[in-house]
This record gives C-alpha cells, sequence and structure tokens, in this order.
C-alpha cells in the first residue's frame, strides 16, 4: 500500500458482570472493541460506560487507560491488533469519528443490538451502537471491509479472527508498553 499507516483495534474483558454474561454467551476471551489512531492509544474510541461507576449509562466514548472504567479494573485483559491502512484511509475514519464527536451526546448504547447477535438478525437503531458494531461502523463508513456482514452483526471476535489484522500485544491492559 502507498503511504501505509496503521490503526490499532483493542479487544479488552474488564470481567464485569455484564462482560462475563455476555462471555457466557459467546465463549470469546475479549468481549468489547474499542478503536484508536496510534499505538499508544490516547485517542481511543468505542460505545461503553459514560460513567465508569454507571454500568447503565452507555453510549459513544473517548477511552482514557489512566482515568476511565479501564482504572477501575486493573486486572482488564486485552489483545491489540494492527490494520495497515492507507492514509486516505485514515483520513477518512478520522472525518466519520469526527461526526461522532460533534454530536457524541445524540448516541446511545445499543443493548438490543447485542441480543440481535445471538439472534444472528441485526438490531439497528439511528444514533445507537455497540462496541464492535461501532468500530466495524468507522471502518466500513471509510471503505474498509474486513467482512461480508453488517457492522450490527459484527463481534469481538470478528476482529480476532480477522487475517488482515496483525497482533501487536496480548495480555494484561495496565502492562502495554507501545
Amino acid at each position: 500500500m502507498v503511504d501505509d499507516q496503521s490503526v490499532f483495534i483493542l479487544l479488552t474483558n474488564t470481567g464485569t458482570l455484564f462482560t462475563k454474561v455476555i462471555q457466557g454467551y459467546t465463549r470469546a476471551p475479549y468481549n468489547h472493541a474499542s478503536i484508536s489512531f496510534n499505538r499508544e492509544l490516547s485517542e481511543l474510541y468505542s460505545f461503553g460506560r459514560k460513567n465508569p461507576n454507571n454500568p447503565l449509562n452507555g453510549g459513544f466514548v473517548k477511552e482514557d487507560l489512566q482515568t476511565g472504567t479501564f482504572s477501575k479494573y486493573p486486572n482488564t485483559t486485552c489483545v491489540i491488533y494492527e490494520l495497515r491502512v492507507t492514509e486516505r484511509d485514515v483520513a477518512k475514519m478520522k472525518r466519520v469519528l469526527q461526526a461522532f464527536i460533534r454530536k457524541n451526546h445524540k448516541y446511545f448504547y445499543n443493548i438490543l443490538g447485542v441480543l440481535g447477535i445471538a439472534l444472528k438478525e441485526p438490531i439497528e437503531f439511528s444514533n445507537s451502537y455497540f462496541c464492535s458494531q461501532f468500530v466495524a461502523e468507522i471502518l466500513q463508513r471509510s471503505g474498509v471491509r474486513l467482512w461480508d456482514k453488517l457492522p450490527a452483526l459484527v463481534t469481538p471476535d470478528d476482529f480476532r479472527q480477522c487475517e488482515r489484522l496483525q497482533l501487536i500485544y496480548e495480555g494484561k491492559l495496565n502492562e502495554y508498553e507501545p
């Protein structure tokens, strides 16, 4: 690829009750997905808890490894993947992301969409996403297609199984050194 660049996909397992419920169904080791535009994960975005202390208030979030939800769960395990894309792809992704940032208060967590995964039926609402749906949406709207399925059917484990992603780290999130 000309002008190669990378985005980073972070999959995590915090061990929370919600994660354990999802894991009971998926049997996957990681059940939360985020996207970052740098290896340090300082620009990390997803759909999850807006407030680390309130699991019921979810939506679009800029995640912070030091002060956000992950800081409350020091035993969080993770896997980090690198996805090589073009400079143009990254520019498109950042434009799509800016729309989410500008209207962040209008977005909600798509809890019914998570149930749709179990039913193998996409359940979509405008301005409503779950974590892996959001990451897949950013990629797809930017022209990066990793699967032949709707973002509303993409799970964190789909990223783990994707051959285009290069593993760069697996272990405790708080022990990650870029």
